[in-house]
C-alpha cells in the first residue's frame, strides 16, 4: 500500500509539473527567425522590433532567435524550435518539406516578381549581358539562396552557362548578398550575384561605389521571400496560425524597423502552391530530392 501511495504521489508531483503555469502553453515563447542574408546586428536590431509587434498583435510572447546560416534555419524549423520563418523562396520549399502541414502564409507585394541581379567590377568592359559571364571569377550568395543562387545559377544554365566548368574558377559561396558585394568591390572576384531589392536598396541609399562595381543583368521574374508557419495550433493552441496571420497581414512601415529593412510596404497573403516553380527547378538543378 505505501508503495502504491508513493507511486501516485510521484505520478501526481509529475502531473502538477506538466500543468503548473511555468510551463503551460501561455507561457511558451513563440520564436521568430529569418534566413541571415543581410548584416547579422542590423537583422537582429529590427527583428527584435518586429518581435515586439508582433507580441502586442497576437498576445503571444515572441522572440526572435538569429542563426547562423540558411540550413540552420531550416532545421531548427523541421525540429519544430521555431514557430515562424522569413525564408527564401527555395529555404521555405526545403522547410515545408520536411514539415507536413507547415505554411507560407505571408509576402510583401514584390515577392511575386522577385528578380536577381548580376554585378560586375566597373572596368570590365567585356562583360555586357548574362553569356559573357563565361570564363570570369563569381560569387554567389549562401548556397541555399533562392535570389543568389538557386535562380541565377537557373538563369546561367539558360544561357548555356555551367558554372563548375564554364568560369575561370570553381564560383565562390559568400553566405550572404552584403558580402557578395564586398567580395566585388574588393576585386576577390570579378562578378556577383544578389537580389535585385537588396541592390536596389543599395544604390538609393547610397552604399554602391559606382567606381568600382555596376550592374549589368537583371533577371526575368519569379516568386521568391515568404513567411512560413510551423505547426503553432498543436503548441500555442487553436487560432494561433490565424492570429499571427492577421498580425503579419496588418503590419505596414509604422510596425517595426524590419520594414525598412525588407524594403516593405505590407506583406500580403500567399500559400504554397506560388512556390512550386521554385521547388521544381531546385529538382531539375539537384539542389532538392
Amino acid at each position: 500500500m505505501k508503495k502504491m501511495f508513493a507511486s501516485f504521489a510521484t505520478g501526481f508531483t509529475a502531473l502538477s509539473v506538466l500543468l503548473s503555469p511555468a510551463t503551460s502553453l501561455a507561457n511558451t515563447t513563440f520564436k521568430i527567425s529569418a534566413i541571415p542574408d543581410y548584416n547579422a546586428t542590423e537583422m537582429t536590431r529590427s527583428f527584435d522590433s518586429f518581435a515586439d509587434y508582433l507580441s502586442k498583435e497576437t498576445g503571444l510572447t515572441v522572440q526572435y532567435v538569429p542563426v547562423t546560416d540558411y540550413a540552420a534555419v531550416v532545421t531548427a524549423f523541421r525540429r519544430g524550435e521555431i514557430d515562424l520563418v522569413w525564408f527564401g523562396g527555395l529555404t521555405g520549399v526545403q522547410a515545408r518539406a520536411r514539415v507536413e502541414g507547415s505554411s507560407a502564409i505571408a509576402q510583401r507585394p514584390q515577392d511575386e516578381k522577385f528578380q536577381s541581379v548580376f554585378i560586375k567590377q566597373a572596368n570590365l568592359d567585356d562583360v555586357k549581358d548574362i553569356q559573357d559571364v563565361k570564363g570570369h571569377s563569381l560569387a554567389f550568395g549562401s548556397e541555399s539562396s533562392t535570389s543568389g543562387h538557386l535562380m541565377p545559377r537557373f538563369f546561367l544554365s539558360q544561357a548555356g552557362i555551367v558554372p563548375e566548368k564554364d568560369l575561370e574558377a570553381q564560383p565562390i559561396y559568400s553566405g550572404s548578398h552584403d558580402k557578395t558585394y564586398a567580395l566585388v568591390e574588393a576585386g576577390t572576384v570579378q562578378i556577383g550575384a544578389v537580389n535585385k531589392q537588396y541592390w536596389d536598396k543599395m544604390v538609393k541609399e547610397g552604399k554602391v561605389n559606382n567606381d568600382k562595381v555596376v550592374s549589368f543583368y537583371t533577371t526575368p521574374e519569379y516568386y521568391d521571400y515568404n513567411w512560413t508557419i510551423n505547426l503553432v495550433d498543436n503548441k500555442f493552441g487553436a487560432g494561433t496560425k490565424e492570429k499571427v496571420k492577421a498580425a503579419l497581414l496588418k503590419a505596414d512601415r509604422s510596425s517595426s524597423e524590419v520594414m525598412n529593412l525588407l524594403s516593405a510596404e505590407k506583406f500580403i497573403e500567399t500559400n504554397n502552391d506560388n512556390y512550386n516553380d521554385i521547388e521544381q527547378v531546385a529538382k531539375e538543378l539537384k539542389l532538392i530530392k
